[in-house]
């Protein structure tokens, strides 16, 4: 392991996130070696300074750090286990998406092979990577984290560890993911909504836009609300939302459209009120999800 910031890297995987990984590597000053299932991807960054390796043995011998972005983990335990490979003084950090119950099994095996590992998860697109704006997550231990901290931190702006559980940031990434998904899901319902009733898209988008802006102060408020276990219902509550949601599931309706995701929302604001929740503030939503 090193303290260096400029130590020798190797990346495994390069797709269009593992060649954003390489891509700021190299900008940082890191001697970057390179691998890829399939050569020819290796073309571009090897213009750009990169070493290829025609194995992945010889990727990993080539840096004391080996960070992996390859489809998934049961894709990088083929990689892995396809050859014999010497981890002795190296350490591998896994940057694939995944559940955190597959990323903590991931660790389990990598300490049966010898292998020092880390886990992570990026959270921002490829054009953010080794910018301000990147942010990448981190879980295992924090005596790995801390060795290779100054090489991880040419990947973005944000660069945090979360503690020992090594699931701990395909956790993070997971909870997310679930937001993001069901927010793109919201958006394409909304335009098609929309379009059913002859609002064009482009006249549709500002207001579209104005409901985002609602959400930042939302979340925060939400997260306040269920860390204190208290829920007023001042700013807006889940009756007021039962409401809302039978209007919006009708109209949907009417237009023949799926309405699956709001059936789905309709129950859950509905399972609230029939608790006797309807006063509350919308985070006690969070509470009402089935198990």
């Amino acid at each position: 392991m090193t303290d260096t910031t400029t130590a020798p890297v190797t990346v495994l995987g390069l797709g269009p996130m593992g060649s954003a990984l390489a891509t700021a590597f190299l900008a940082a000053g890191h001697p970057t070696t390179i691998w890829n299932r399939t050569p020819g991807r290796t073309a571009a960054l090897s213009d750009g300074g990169a070493t290829p390796a025609d194995t992945v043995p010889a990727a990993v011998a080539a840096a004391p750090l080996v960070v992996a972005c390859v489809r998934d983990y049961a894709a990088l335990r083929t990689v892995l286990a396809g050859e014999r490979v010497d981890w002795t003084g190296r350490t591998l950090v896994n940057l694939c998406s995944g559940q955190p119950d597959q990323a903590r099994a991931f660790a389990a095996w990598a300490g049966e092979h010898g292998i020092s590992y880390l886990d992570g998860a990026i959270l921002t697109p490829t054009p953010t990577i080794g910018t301000a704006a990147g942010t990448v997550l981190y879980s295992g231990p924090v005596e790995i984290f801390a060795a290779h901290r100054p090489a991880l931190a040419a990947l973005g702006g944000r660069t945090v560890h979360l503690g020992s559980d090594p699931g701990r940031a395909a956790a993070y990434e997971m909870s997310l993911l679930d937001l993001f998904a069901t927010a793109v899901h919201g958006i394409a319902h909304s335009f098609a909504l929309a379009a059913a009733e002859q609002i064009a898209p482009t006249d549709l988008a500002p207001y579209a836009r104005g409901i985002g802006d609602l959400l930042p102060e939302m979340i925060e408020r939400a997260a306040r609300q269920l860390r204190a276990g208290e829920f007023p219902g001042e700013v807006s509550t889940i009756a007021s939302a039962a409401t809302a949601i039978r209007h919006i599931t009708e109209t949907a309706r009417a237009h023949e459209l799926d309405t699956g995701a709001l059936d789905a929302t309709r129950a859950l604001v509905d399972r609230a009120v029939a608790a006797g929740h309807g006063g509350s503030g919308l985070g006690r939503l969070a509470l009402s999800v089935p198990r």
